[in-house]
C-alpha cells in the first residue's frame, strides 16, 4: 500500500447558475481543475515534449508529416468511430435551438430513457457534461482529511487529483496477481474511508474485477463511506453492470459515460446513478446547464440497439489482432477486455513514448507504480498497422540512457 501526495496539475435538474455555483463550492474545489482522460492525456504529453526539449533540444508535437500523412493518435482512450449517424443528426438539429438553455426538454427525455433502459427511477439519475464531474464531486463531498479516498494501483487518477482539493489522504493499493482491484486490501485500508474507488474495466489495464468482489466490498465497507463504481468502460465488455446496487439502494454511486463506446469524447455527456440522498451531496458543487446537443446526441445513441454490440466487436476485433501480433513478437503485455492495454516495455516507458512520437505515433502515459509499462489505446486497424511498425522500430533499437 502507499499514500500520496499529487503535484498541482498543469442530478437530474435544470441546473444552477454560475452564481449559485460559486456560492456553494468550496474555494479550493472551485480553483481546481476537473481531470479527465483527455486532460490527463494532454498534461503528459505536455511533460514529455518538456524533457525531451530538455534533453535534445525539441518538443516534437502532432503534426501531419511531409508525405500528408495525419499523427496517429492512440493515446487519450478515445474511439475513433466518433458518434453514430443518429447522434450527428441529433446535434445538427440541435443547434438550431443552441440559443436557448433546453428548449424541446431534452433532459427530461433523456433521464426519462435512462431510468426506462436502466430500470433505476429518475431521481436516481443525475445527467453531467460527462462522468468526470461526477467522479470529481463524488470525492469532493465524502472525502476529507479525515475521511481518505482509497484507489487501486495503477488506475485512472482524476478522483486522486480531487482528493487532493478535498485534503484527503490518497491511499493506493497494488492490482491483485489477477490484474482485479484488491477489494479485500481497499475495505480493510481504513476504518474512516470516504470513497472506495473501483474502475471497472480498470483504466489502464483495461482488465475487470469479478462482480462479486464488488457486492462484497458494497457489503463490507466502512459505515459511511461510498463505493464509486467507475464504468466508464463497461460496454466495451461483456461484464455484468454493478447497476442493480443501485437499485438495491446501498451505498454506492455508478458512473457512465457516452465518451468511450458511443464516440462522444468531445460532446461530453455522462451519469451518476445513485440514491437521492447521496447525489444531492454532489450538487453543492455544481451542477450548470448542459449542452443540448450531448443531451439529444446521448438520447439518440441510446435508442440504437445495436450500436454497443456492433461497436463493442468493432473494438474487440482490433484489440485482438493487436494482441495476437504482440504475442507473436514475443513482447509482454496485459490482456484487455477494454480499448487499452498495458506494454512492459522492459525499459522506462517514457522513453519509449518519446521514440515513438519520433514516427509520429502518440501513446498514452505512464504510471509511477509501473515506470516500464506504456498503454495504449485502441484504434482503428490503420492506426493499429502505423503502431506495429513504430513500435517495431523502436524496441529494435537499443535503450537510450536519456530517460
Amino acid at each position: 500500500m502507499s499514500s500520496s501526495k499529487l503535484p498541482s496539475p498543469s442530478l437530474h435538474t435544470r441546473g444552477t447558475s454560475r452564481r449559485s455555483f460559486l456560492r456553494y463550492a468550496g474555494l479550493t474545489a472551485a480553483a481546481m481543475p476537473i481531470m479527465t482522460e483527455g486532460r490527463l492525456a494532454w498534461a503528459a504529453q505536455q511533460q514529455q515534449q518538456q524533457d525531451q526539449q530538455h534533453v535534445r533540444g525539441h518538443r516534437p508535437k502532432p503534426t501531419v508529416d511531409a508525405n500528408g500523412v495525419p499523427p496517429v493518435m492512440i493515446n487519450a482512450n478515445e474511439n475513433p468511430l466518433g458518434p453514430s449517424q443518429s447522434a450527428l443528426a441529433a446535434i445538427d438539429a440541435s443547434a438550431l435551438t443552441g440559443g436557448r438553455y433546453d428548449a424541446n426538454g431534452g433532459l427530461d427525455k433523456l433521464v426519462a430513457l435512462l431510468s426506462q433502459q436502466m430500470g433505476v427511477p429518475e431521481d436516481h439519475i443525475a445527467v453531467y457534461a460527462g462522468s468526470s464531474e461526477p467522479l470529481h464531486f463524488t470525492v469532493l463531498a465524502f472525502s476529507s482529511d479525515t475521511k481518505p479516498y482509497i484507489t487501486a494501483d495503477p488506475s485512472y487518477e482524476a478522483g486522486m487529483w480531487a482528493a487532493q482539493a478535498a485534503g484527503a489522504k490518497v491511499s493506493k493499493w497494488p492490482l491483485t496477481d489477477s490484474y482485479a482491484h484488491d477489494v479485500k486490501a481497499m475495505v480493510a485500508a481504513s476504518p474512516t474511508a470516504g470513497v472506495i474507488y473501483i474502475c471497472n474495466p480498470n483504466n489502464p489495464t483495461g482488465t475487470l474485477t469479478p462482480k462479486e468482489d464488488i457486492v462484497w466490498a458494497a457489503k463490507n465497507k466502512p459505515a459511511g463511506s461510498v463505493l464509486l463504481i467507475d464504468e466508464a468502460y463497461i460496454h466495451l465488455s461483456e461484464a455484468p453492470s454493478c447497476i442493480d446496487l443501485v437499485q438495491q439502494g446501498q451505498d454506492v454511486i455508478v458512473l457512465r459515460t457516452f465518451s468511450k463506446v458511443y464516440g462522444m469524447a468531445g460532446i461530453r455527456c455522462g451519469v451518476a446513478f445513485g440514491r437521492p440522498d447521496l447525489l444531492a451531496k454532489l450538487q453543492r458543487y455544481g451542477m450548470n446547464p448542459l449542452p443540448v446537443t450531448a443531451v439529444n446526441a446521448a438520447a439518440a445513441s441510446l435508442s440504437e440497439p445495436e450500436l454497443v454490440p456492433t461497436r463493442r466487436k468493432i473494438i474487440a476485433d482490433t484489440r485482438i489482432s493487436t494482441f495476437k501480433w504482440l504475442e507473436s513478437k514475443g513482447y509482454k503485455f496485459i490482456p484487455s477486455v477494454s480499448n487499452c492495454f498495458m506494454i512492459d516495455t522492459g525499459r522506462p516507458g517514457k522513453e519509449v513514448i518519446a521514440a515513438m512520437q519520433a514516427h509520429n505515433v502518440f501513446i498514452g502515459r505512464t504510471w509511477p507504480v509501473w515506470p516500464n509499462h506504456v498503454r495504449v489505446s485502441v484504434g482503428t486497424p490503420a492506426e493499429m498497422a502505423a503502431f506495429q511498425t513504430a513500435f517495431a522500430a523502436v524496441m529494435s533499437a537499443p535503450a537510450t540512457a536519456s530517460a
